[in-house]
């Protein structure tokens, strides 16, 4: 979006104290693995008028509404995380955050070795590590050695969230980055887990219906499903369908400013079909989303909208659009249908975009009805999603849980149901 910035609307969030969402959460109620079965999790439903029932993830199917439709996000986490060591031996961590040559995700994982490719990444005991190049060197089980180099690109400097763009090449060059993380790299499990990746988290930590690479961190409420579940919510007659939000490493960062409003909310690419748009915009059924990133893609398609409606540029999505002056109060059917109309336009098929939304108290939820979603972080901005969807009654909720010690809390832990 270009111009001067928006200006917030009369009740706008800004001014909302982080402090009101903080709870005590223990660490010893922090699941530091997922339950041996995933669907055998805890399932705490609010109904619409916040009365709170317990129940397992299995019984999903039959508490979903019959006219719901059941939207997930189908990103895949990649293995982020990769051991470099300078020729002095001292060690290097670098994440990889997202692409920036080529800047699309699928170029990107498709480069081969010989040119490689850049990407914005944080780089661990990087005092250490000022010039000159950086070295992994791993055996593959084709019986060849991966090597591979990373140097600073650009001026070399950290951005003011503490990321560097960096250049990596690797032998054999036949590879693909895609092939260069899986075999080089570890899966990024969340940090408040305290402890490292393990081989179960390969598995444990992706949907059953992961394919889109992408993500440094999972979509947890995803976590719960299996095949077999899946085919319950089939047979009970509710359609599912797919979207993709790349999770960002920003997901994990809590709100450390006194009030929302000097909150800088992190950037997420968003891709998503032309036809599931199209069907948004006409749709009689409750949409339900998987996840807070599948609620955040929804509700900034909405506002996507509008701006293609209002002939601005729909692919890059503000934090504080929704609740600017100049937002025009589009009906859901008629935002979507812009949308539609805007990538019809230009002959696309899929409209990939990036979103900065931050929903809070005081936001109006346009295009979700329902959510599930797991127990969030205190003072972070999923829980002032959450409160934002529950009317603010979001304590209650959390009350319950942590008054059962069978719950458990965050990534690997149990789950809600929000109608």
């Amino acid at each position: 979006m270009t111009g001067r910035p928006e200006q917030p609307a009369q009740g706008s969030p800004r001014e909302i104290h982080i402090d009101q969402f903080d709870y005590p959460l223990e660490e010893g109620r922090i699941a530091a693995h997922p339950s041996a079965v995933r669907d055998a999790c805890l399932l705490l439903l609010r109904r619409p008028g916040g009365e709170l029932e317990d129940h397992r993830f299995t019984d999903l199917p039959s508490l979903l509404p019959p006219d719901t439709l059941l939207v997930a996000n189908n990103t895949r986490v990649i293995n982020a995380r990769m051991p470099f060591r300078k020729p002095t031996g001292a060690a290097i961590e670098i994440f990889c955050l997202e692409p920036l040559n080529p800047v699309d995700y699928n170029l990107a994982f498709a480069t081969e070795g010989e040119h490689g490719c850049v990407w914005t990444c944080l780089v661990g005991n990087a005092k250490r590590w000022r010039e000159g190049a950086v070295t992994l060197t791993v055996a593959l089980p084709d019986g060849r050695t991966l090597e591979v180099r990373a140097t600073r690109a650009g001026n070399g400097s950290a951005d003011a969230n503490g990321a560097t763009a960096i250049h990596f090449t690797w032998t054999p060059a036949d590879l693909s980055f895609s092939q260069v993380i899986d075999a080089a790299g570890s899966i990024p499990i969340p940090p408040y887990l305290n402890r490292d990746s393990e081989e179960s988290d390969l598995d444990d930590y992706q949907t059953v219906y992961s394919r889109i690479e992408g993500s440094v961190a999972a979509p947890t409420a995803g976590l719960h499903f299996t095949p077999g579940l899946l085919k319950a919510i089939e047979e009970a007659g509710i359609p599912r369908r797919e979207l993709t939000l790349h999770v960002g490493a920003g997901t994990f960062r809590p709100v450390k400013t006194d009030t929302i409003g000097d909150h800088d909310m992190h950037s997420e690419w968003i891709s998503v079909d032309r036809d599931l748009i199209a069907e948004l915009s006409r749709t009689d059924r409750r949409v339900i989303a998987v996840g807070t990133t599948s609620v955040r893609t929804l509700e900034s398609l909405y506002h996507m909208g509008c701006l293609a409606a209002a002939d601005q540029d729909p692919t890059a999505l503000e934090q504080w659009y929704p609740y600017s002056t100049t937002h025009p109060d589009l009906s859901t059917s008629e935002a979507l249908a812009a949308l539609t109309a805007w990538l019809d336009a230009r002959g696309l098929s899929r409209f990939v975009a990036s979103t900065r939304i931050i929903i809070a108290p005081g936001y109006r939820y346009r295009v979700v009805k329902g959510m599930v979603t797991n127990f969030h972080q205190p003072k972070s901005t999923l829980l002032l999603l959450v409160s934002a969807f529950t009317g603010g009654d979001w304590r209650p909720l959390y009350d319950h849980a942590l008054a059962n010690p069978a719950y458990r809390f965050l990534s690997y832990g149990d789950a809600c149901l929000l109608l």
